[in-house]
């Protein structure tokens, strides 16, 4: 999704953009012992020789000063037992493309059939989320097996992201204290403390990080996604992206319209809404997504609860509880409210997690939270032995605070804070705050909310699920409004994003669209 919350660290908070998380989203915090600013010995040198492209017209009118980049041949090797890996040289800096570089580690998967397509490139979201990751681990539930069979599938870890020179801040025992404060900015003191805090983990940021931390926006992205698209050899990028893999999608056909092919953005985020609005937006989706898990299980007999009034009380005293006195699970770790808020929020991604979060309420309820903080956890790619095994969080941050300029003033934060708590009665509060994360950051925003139009590019697929917590669907229907050639399909249902949930509708509208490129009629609607 787009931002879950866009909360101050220490209140909860999740990644803008998971679809669904099947393990398909990339996890919310982690950490790299290196930041790759190094060439991989795959890919040729910007200003060494490169052979000429297996299709001239994938590299046509490429600037000069560019050249370089969109002529390199990658050298794809076998990897993770039945994957192809390489790695694609970009700028640190479009604007001065002689400067630094930075490796992009990209992941494909070969059709499975003969009847090949061509290349199918895939953004799972975040920002901050490893496409690597997502296609090593969960190809099948974010593809069909029809669309396996027709295109090599491929993506990459974006810019500061794992394994593409990724960002690093904090060790993985800061990374516990740091989750596990739950200073209250709503107060003189937890705003005193949430802000030094920030200023900390800025000053940490910029000091273990490379010079991608200050170049990790979204028009950079999608600006790669054109250079991995001429290495490809596609003359046009066929895409899918989810959630915050919307926004980059429509960035890229809105700088490169006449190279925009077949684009699916799933999930979609509106790219003319402020931080403010959006996660006023996202607030009011999970509090609705929460109501309709409370009313789900009531009708289970194994909840706790006989009545979705009575779930959304016991779910608010926790929470309460948890701000006064936080329980201790079995690591010894405390189950702040910043724990049990995210690892609510976590399970109403996917309609398939709602049983577990049942259950996991119920043993909170029994005076148990592990349940809660184990999914928390998996939310920030905790491991069980306390390891982090993703830099999603500063990612998100670093990719925020340079998208977007951020209310940093406290007396509007306060009034913001307000209008959360009145429009997300349960979560809201956790969601407040977000300006924080880049008052001290040591980059400014690089762009401003603005309407994409993607003037002149083909027909643009936009998707959105009514029941999707982390990207309401107005954001698609808006999205879809502003793309001069956007086709919206609308999915009945639950949970974050449509395309993975296996629904024939939507599947068969997607898959026909990338597969043979029938337009799907503009305003379709798909039942649960």
């Amino acid at each position: 999704m787009r931002r879950t919350p866009a909360t101050t660290p220490p209140r909860a908070r999740e990644d803008r953009h998971r679809p669904g998380r099947r393990s398909r989203t990339a996890a919310l915090v982690a950490v790299l012992a290196a930041v790759v600013l190094t060439l991989s010995g795959c890919v040729l040198m910007p200003g060494q020789d490169a052979a000429p492209s297996p299709n001239p017209s994938a590299t046509a009118g490429t600037p000069e000063n560019l050249k370089a980049f969109y002529t390199q041949q990658a050298a794809w090797t076998n990897c993770e037992k039945s994957f192809d890996c390489t790695k694609v040289t970009v700028p640190v800096d479009y604007a001065h493309p002689d400067g630094d570089t930075i490796a992009l580690q990209l992941i494909r998967k070969r059709a499975t059939g003969s009847n090949r397509v061509g290349s199918l490139v895939m953004n799972p979201g975040g920002p901050g989320g490893s496409g690597y990751t997502m296609v090593r681990d969960s190809l099948d539930q974010v593809t069909s097996k029809t669309l396996r069979q027709r295109f090599d599938v491929v993506s990459f870890d974006p810019r500061g992201v794992d394994r593409s020179a990724g960002i690093t801040c904090l060790t993985d025992e800061q990374r516990d204290a740091y989750r596990e404060d739950s200073s209250d900015p709503a107060t003189a003191a937890g705003l005193a403390r949430a802000t030094e805090l920030q200023r900390q983990l800025a000053t940490s940021c910029q000091r273990r990080s490379g010079p991608v931390l200050g170049h990790m926006d979204t028009v950079s992205v999608a600006r790669d996604l054109d250079v991995i698209r001429a290495v490809l050899g596609e003359t046009t990028l066929n895409y899918l992206g989810y959630s915050y893999g919307t926004q980059l999608g429509a960035t890229f056909a809105d700088l490169f319209p006449a190279r925009a092919g077949r684009l699916v953005l799933d999930g979609a985020v509106d790219p003319s809404l402020s931080n403010e609005q959006l996660t006023l937006g996202q607030a009011q989706a999970f509090e609705k997504a929460l109501h309709s898990w409370a009313e789900a299980c009531a009708r289970d007999s194994s909840c706790a609860f006989t009545t979705a009034d009575e779930g959304i009380t016991l779910v608010r005293k926790l929470l309460a509880d948890a701000e006064r006195d936080p329980m201790t699970v079995s690591d010894g770790r405390k189950a702040t409210v910043s724990m049990l808020a995210s690892g609510l929020i976590l399970p109403l991604y996917n309609q398939q997690s709602w049983a577990a979060l049942n259950a996991a309420v119920a043993n909170a309820a029994s005076g148990d939270p592990g349940d809660l903080v184990r999914f928390s956890d998996l939310g920030a790619d905790r491991e069980q032995d306390g390891r982090y095994t993703a830099n999603s969080t500063f990612a998100f941050q670093a990719v925020n605070c340079l998208d977007y300029p951020m209310q940093t003033d406290p007396a509007a934060m306060r009034r913001d804070a307000a209008a959360l708590a009145k429009a997300s009665p349960t979560l809201g509060r956790y969601f407040g705050y977000g300006g924080l994360t880049c008052a001290s950051w040591p980059f400014k925003a690089v762009a401003s909310p603005h309407a994409l139009h993607a003037a002149g590019a083909a027909p643009i697929v936009v998707i959105g699920t009514t029941g999707d917590p982390a990207t309401p669907v107005a954001w698609a229907r808006s999205l879809a409004d502003q793309l001069e050639s956007g086709r919206l399909i609308t999915f009945e249902g639950e949970g974050h994003t449509a395309y993975g949930q296996g629904n024939a509708c939507v599947v068969g509208a997607v898959d026909g669209f990338l597969i043979d490129g029938t337009v799907p009629q503009d305003g379709l609607r798909c039942g649960p």
